[in-house]
């Protein structure tokens, strides 16, 4: 907090030299170079920024065939943890169908996602950091059936 303050009286104009502290370096013995600079290795693991992307990232792919609106919300969480869901409807009541893709497009919009028709009544919706690619979402787009 004495360093902020002392900044604001330097940007003011004000002599503000009582206001810092005294460093007093840290005395060690022989120990490993790193030790001696007041730099551990424990110390090193608790600023190292570099993350194992293998060890944090684990995509998934999520398959549901609802039958009912009320599924919307469990299908909507799967979407919020980054999954990539297939959307089944085949079987699904036309009027509930229509309010689950309404509902879920929505959602894959406020993620950044996007959902995409795969072939009737199959759609396959995908959080921001997946991109759909291949010859059959080309054919799916001259078809009309892409949006």
């Amino acid at each position: 907090m004495g360093s902020i303050k002392s900044f604001i009286d330097w940007v003011k104009g004000e002599d503000a030299e009582d206001d810092f502290e005294e460093f007093v370096p840290k005395q060690h013995t022989a120990a490993a170079p790193e030790e001696s600079l007041g730099y551990t290795a424990d110390t090193a693991r608790k600023n190292n920024k570099v993350v194992n992307i293998n060890a944090t990232t684990q995509l998934a792919v999520v398959l549901v065939k609802p039958d009912r609106f009320e599924n919307a919300a469990e299908i909507a969480d799967h979407l919020k943890d980054k999954r990539t869901v297939v959307l089944n409807l085949e079987q699904t009541n036309k009027d509930v169908a229509r309010r689950l893709v309404d509902f879920l497009s929505g959602v894959a919009y406020a993620n950044e996602g996007k959902i995409k028709k795969v072939a009737n009544s199959t759609y396959i919706i995908t959080p921001y950091n997946v991109d759909i690619l291949g010859d059959l979402i080309d054919e799916l787009e001259n078809n009309g059936l892409y949006f």
